[in-house]
């Protein structure tokens, strides 16, 4: 993941650059200079002022934390710098294969190995805080990439239906302030509902937190000296081969390709969502053979597309929303059964079946239907 995120953030390297000059350019207009109101964006001084206005709380918590600012300051560098290099590679694989399959969780582990190295040279091998304070920049890390995969979402939509820019910018700089304020008392009632991490005897179907483990255990190993580097190697060795493979396709202009992030997804989440992530695309495919779309036509791909895609990110809103809505009489009362069914009604898995076929049944009818053309 580290080596995909390396190349995908050289492939966007012209991209980035155009961006901070044209932001820079724009903030060097004279004033009274006519923009479209679909090119106006929230003035560049004010990134810089709400960067650094955001950035000393964090200086100050990793100071409270590490209680040296020889440590606290390159934490907060290091932090700047990979959030700007991780959450470009998140708005990326968020634009090519959508923000529900956003690899936050690898670019977080990315990030924590490489902050783990550079702290590994300032405080030694052997630092009882340098695993703490590379966990913390990694959270940090992990915030933005998940906020801006999702908010470049956002604008792509916006820029489709000629939304102002500025406006979206402003209202998504809200929303992500609000969503500080409101991810602790859910994951408060989440934690106490059904339990996150290790099963115990009170919780035993608590939330798996399989990633946050292997954060951990990415941070304890550098620097208690176990990392696994064979293995890291081998993983570099075949992103190397995976990006080796995408150029000869690009050079050949084939129609098949294998960007290295996306088969990085696909070696790294579980077997258990990628196959319903591959079926998807199977079908996707079968799909536009069948109604003769050309691959390059984006906008019929869309228009085909649309109803069901749609449906589907609604029934993932859902499947989160219901869980911690079901949390709270579970909190409430005390009972992990609150809301259970009576001995007598219970429906088991047939009753599971039978919900998850009128759900299949009724996607297709929507997917099925006449999109309505945007003007």
């Amino acid at each position: 993941m580290l080596i995909g995120g390396m190349w995908t953030l050289f492939t966007l390297r012209n991209s980035l650059l155009s961006g901070i000059k044209s932001g820079i350019a724009a903030a060097r207009q004279a004033k009274g200079t006519v923009v479209k109101e679909t090119e106006r964006d929230l003035p560049m001084k004010w990134m810089l002022f709400s960067l650094v206005l955001f950035v000393i709380p964090l200086l100050m918590l990793y100071q409270a934390v590490v209680q040296q600012w020889s440590v606290s300051i390159p934490m907060t560098i290091i932090m700047i710098v990979a959030g700007f290099v991780f959450v470009s590679v998140s708005g990326y694989l968020a634009g090519l294969v959508g923000s529900s399959n956003n690899p936050v969780s690898g670019i977080t582990i990315a990030t924590i190995l490489f902050a783990s190295v550079v702290l590994w040279f300032l405080l030694g091998g052997d630092s009882e805080i340098g695993a703490v304070a590379a966990i913390m920049i990694g959270a940090v890390v992990c915030c933005a990439a998940a906020v801006g995969g999702d908010n470049l979402q956002d604008l792509k939509a916006g820029y489709i239906v000629g939304a102002t820019p500025w406006k979206q910018q402003l209202m998504l700089g809200i929303g992500a302030f609000s969503c500080a304020l409101i991810m602790a008392p859910v994951l408060n009632l989440l934690a106490e509902a059904y339990g996150i991490g290790a099963p115990t005897l009170e919780k035993p179907n608590s939330l798996a937190a399989p990633q946050a483990t292997l954060m951990a255990s990415v941070a304890r190993g550098m620097f208690g000296g176990d990392l696994p580097w064979g293995t890291i190697a081998v993983g570099a060795g075949i992103g190397a081969l995976i990006i080796l493979v995408d150029e000869i396709l690009k050079a050949r202009k084939a129609r098949f390709r294998v960007p290295v992030l996306a088969a990085a997804i696909g070696i790294y989440l579980p077997l258990e969502l990628m196959v319903p992530i591959f079926i998807g695309g199977l079908i996707s495919y079968a799909v536009e053979r069948w109604h003769k779309v050309d691959p390059n036509d984006d906008e019929a791909r869309d228009r085909i597309h649309r109803p069901g895609t749609l449906f589907a990110a609604g029934l993932i809103t859902g499947e989160a929303l219901m869980g911690i809505l079901i949390a709270i009489p579970i909190v409430a009362t005390g009972k992990p059964d609150a809301i259970a069914l009576p001995a007598g009604l219970n429906v088991g898995e047939i009753g599971g079946l039978v919900v998850l076929a009128l759900v299949g049944w009724w996607m297709y009818r929507v997917a099925t239907r006449p999109a309505v053309k945007v003007d």
